[in-house]
């Protein structure tokens, strides 16, 4: 939310959240002495226990790595939170209204107790879709589970429930829970007809749940199960609300955050069955976006989680991006691939991290590679990675016949805007070398290609935003002399070869 916090629902926030819950939530506390609590430390590998907390002074700190704080640090570093989010949440669970200031004024945040009921509305939610997946009606689930590899223990790590047929079972069952039709609707587990009647949202489906960086669960996402009615969308989310924004979510953070800040690996996949189907197979960094693109919210989430230090507006050095750790994603080979590849493109100037992409070329998605070839293809695939930038280029020049001299001008045309978009410098470099190779071309030609666009601020084009060749936005001006005469140049090269072969280095 826009605005700072004020300071004095910052302190208030500080002084209900008693430290030493929230702590031993994840570490086991022992007596330390007088005024003191002990455990191992959750932030590195240790036997002897040197992490202290002081409930009296609501301080922690750890004597073996150094990290401390107040219950507001603890929660930042322990969620990979920011300070706002982390207040935030903790305001949630002591019941504190957030007030921001903005402007001036001052804005008021959403209810803490709204927050908390949505919550528990969603907690109640989960249990009870992983209630019904136990019964008869849910024999289509689990066959559809099982037909993916995906047995009872899988679908109960991951929480896995379903949705009976009906319009209205869960809304009976929230409303015997006290739950208001208001807050059935704000939650978006129901939906309200023309007719004013409350019916559920998720019907006859298999049922995800989506959980914060917290685990607590903010959403849901649906699949079908029958085909009988194919104006129903396949998958579906739940819509947005005060606690679920779908592009600041991704699918199994919750179960992967450690092993990302762990390893600084990240796979970002394209469903929830692909993210299953890559932890079951040892690949436990593997999350996916939720009915959205990739984008910047998720960027953030990503940086955090991998500490990634890159400074967007000076250009990352390859030397931060070997410290940075690597996103892999996961894309088809087709143009939908591509398309998403070129958004990935986009987001990954904000990374130091090395970001690559895993394509399998028959276009099988993790789960269905998991099925046909066992728990090591996913690894066997991901260790096919290529780097996101060479990916992107050779897509733009995957259909041009590169033997022909249009076909080599083309790709130059194309390609040199995604080569100029590059922010690291030395990257830049080295794959405008690495295109004039992969065209045939002189290195010159692929200088001045990438320069030009560098100076006219193209950006690569969508697979359906592409212009025809003589309009294309990698073009130089026409109206520049200089270029005009290097255009002549180069047409003479590529239409009378004979004659620019004569020609020696000191004649041009």
């Amino acid at each position: 939310m826009a605005g700072l916090i004020k300071r004095e629902d910052i302190d208030a926030v500080r002084e209900r959240a008693k430290i030493e819950d929230v702590v031993g939530e994840h570490v086991t506390l022992k007596s330390g002495g007088v005024g003191s609590l002990k455990g191992l430390c959750p932030f590195h590998d240790e036997r002897t226990p040197s992490f202290n907390v002081r409930p009296q002074l609501g301080l922690w700190h750890c004597f073996g790595c150094g990290e401390g704080g107040d219950v507001i640090d603890f929660v930042q570093k322990i969620n990979h939170l920011s300070f706002t989010e982390a207040v935030e949440y903790l305001a949630g669970r002591v019941g504190v209204q957030l007030r921001y200031e903005e402007g001036g004024t001052v804005k008021r945040g959403i209810e803490p107790g709204t927050r908390q009921r949505l919550l528990e509305a969603n907690r109640l939610a989960e249990a009870w879709f992983q209630e019904q997946l136990a019964t008869p009606a849910a024999q289509t689930g689990r066959d559809f589970l099982t037909g993916r590899g995906f047995d009872r223990h899988a679908a109960a790590h991951f929480g896995v429930g379903y949705a009976p047929e009906g319009w209205d079972n869960l809304a009976r069952m929230l409303r015997s829970h006290g739950f208001t039709e208001r807050e059935l609707v704000e939650s978006g587990l129901c939906g309200r007809g023309n007719s004013g009647r409350i019916y559920d949202r998720f019907r006859d489906r298999l049922i995800w749940p989506i959980h914060d960086v917290t685990g607590a669960p903010v959403g849901f996402g649906g699949r079908r199960l029958s085909d009988a009615d194919k104006t129903v969308p396949k998958y579906l989310n739940t819509p947005e609300t005060a606690i679920y924004h779908k592009g600041q979510v991704l699918y199994g953070l919750d179960l992967a955050k450690s092993d990302i800040a762990r390893t600084h690996q990240i796979v970002v996949v394209e469903g929830y069955t692909d993210v299953m189907a890559a932890h079951l197979s040892g690949v436990t960094t593997a999350v996916a976006t939720c009915g959205t693109a990739f984008g910047s919210d998720h960027v953030r989430i990503v940086r955090r989680l991998l500490g990634d230090a890159a400074d967007p507006s000076a250009g990352v050095i390859a030397g931060n991006r070997a410290r940075g750790g690597e996103i892999i994603f996961t894309f088809d080979g087709d143009a939908a691939g591509q398309k998403a590849a070129l958004r990935a493109y986009g987001e990954d100037q904000h990374f130091a991290a090395q970001t690559f992409v895993a394509v399998e070329p028959r276009g099988l998605d993790p789960c269905d590679l998991r099925m046909e070839e066992g728990a090591q293809a996913i690894p066997r695939l991901l260790q096919r990675r290529v780097p996101l930038f060479e990916f992107v280029i050779r897509a733009s020049l995957a259909n041009l016949n590169l033997d022909t001299a249009e076909g080599r001008v083309q790709g130059l045309r194309s390609a040199a805007p995604v080569v100029a978009g590059i922010r690291d410098r030395a990257l830049k470099r080295e794959y405008t070398r690495r295109l004039a190779g992969w065209l045939g071309l002189p290195e010159a030609e692929a200088v001045g290609a990438v320069r030009a666009c560098e100076r006219r601020g193209n950006r690569p084009a969508l697979p359906e935003e592409e212009a025809p060749m003589s309009q294309h936005p990698g073009l130089p001006p026409v109206t520049d002399p200089v270029e005009k005469l290097e255009r002549r140049a180069l047409e003479v090269i590529v239409q009378v070869p004979q004659v620019a072969a004569r020609i020696g280095a000191d004649d041009i």
